[in-house]
């Protein structure tokens, strides 16, 4: 998970201007978001950059055969 909250800060870190304090209190937010969310650092990565810029994360369901069918 340090990885994926590595990348989340370089990422957002390009994005938005932060003193140390603020990168600190987003490093703590991202933590807590993502714990017990899984292990992959991808999706991880991904949906805490999505926290930590407001954007709402969505719960994908499982596509079942019926959804294939034309």
């Amino acid at each position: 998970m340090q990885a994926a909250i590595d990348r989340v800060m370089q990422t957002y870190g390009m994005m938005v201007n932060l003193t140390a304090e603020q990168e600190s209190d987003a490093r703590a937010k991202v933590c807590r978001f993502l714990q017990d969310k899984g292990d992959d650092e991808h999706r991880l990565a991904v949906e805490g950059l999505k926290h930590l810029l407001g954007h709402a994360t969505k719960r994908r369901r499982a596509a079942s055969a019926q959804d294939c069918v034309e």
